[in-house]
């Protein structure tokens, strides 16, 4: 069994513990793989580990990787873009990925939508929460969200299918879980709106636990499979 393999391992291992652990059926809680900044090589590793689902930050380097895998028959992967999108990048998105995780804007969602092509299912669409409050990072205040969902499902080339949130690092767990919980409790009100709603992503590789405890259906996990990051390589995208 090769690194990433093992790793990849070790990490459904862990997720089937956490669901275990809250009375949670680990099928609930999808595996994200970011392989951001990660070359072809170990993409192809983690699928030949069972691997299906990836998270690309970068809009260039991750349609580049989209096409690589298409042309080389790899149909029945998924590809979720995961990070802050400008508007210039957002036709790229469009074209080409399955899922965008990061949409906290009107203007981005309805580029989105415009720009989906016609032969395409609508693309899968996450609100992104700054459930910390963070300057310096993206998406709405928990009290924009209502509004901006409901502008969202009238949009016809994309569905929204939940919520996704990057919380400030914790190192308490209990501290992990109340904002995770904060989360868990607007997706299931979401949930009570909108039918399409099944998705939070929340949960990385240090909080995962408590992601999974409060109720995340997806977690995004990098370098527990993948190793450190050379982050030279991206400037630019």
């Amino acid at each position: 069994m090769n690194d990433i393999a093992h790793n990849l391992a070790q990490v459904r291992d862990k997720i089937l513990s956490a669901a275990a652990r809250c009375g949670r059926d680990s099928e609930e809680v999808t595996l994200l793989a970011v392989s951001k900044t990660k070359p072809a090589s170990a993409i192809e590793e983690a699928i030949a580990a069972g691997q299906r689902a990836f998270g690309e930050n970068y809009v260039q380097e991750g349609v580049d990787k989209i096409r690589y895998f298409q042309e080389a028959g790899h149909r029945d992967l998924q590809w979720h873009f995961i990070g802050p999108l400008q508007s210039n990048k957002s036709r790229l998105v469009a074209e080409h990925f399955d899922w965008c995780h990061t949409v906290d804007r009107l203007k981005i969602a309805t580029r989105l939508s415009e720009q989906r092509p016609a032969d395409k299912p609508p693309l899968n669409v996450l609100i992104q929460i700054n459930i910390s409050d963070e300057q310096s990072k993206s998406g709405i205040p928990l009290a924009s969200l209502d509004a901006l969902a409901a502008e969202i499902v009238e949009l016809p080339g994309i569905q929204l299918r939940g919520l996704m949130a990057i919380p400030a690092p914790e190192t308490e767990y209990e501290r992990q879980f109340a904002v995770a919980r904060q989360m868990a409790v607007a997706f299931a009100e979401l949930k009570t709106r909108y039918p399409t709603v099944d998705t939070l992503s929340l949960g990385m590789s240090d909080d995962m636990d408590a992601a999974i405890a409060a109720g995340s259906t997806m977690v995004r996990i990098g370098t527990a499979i993948f190793g450190a990051r050379d982050y030279t390589k991206n400037k630019g995208n």
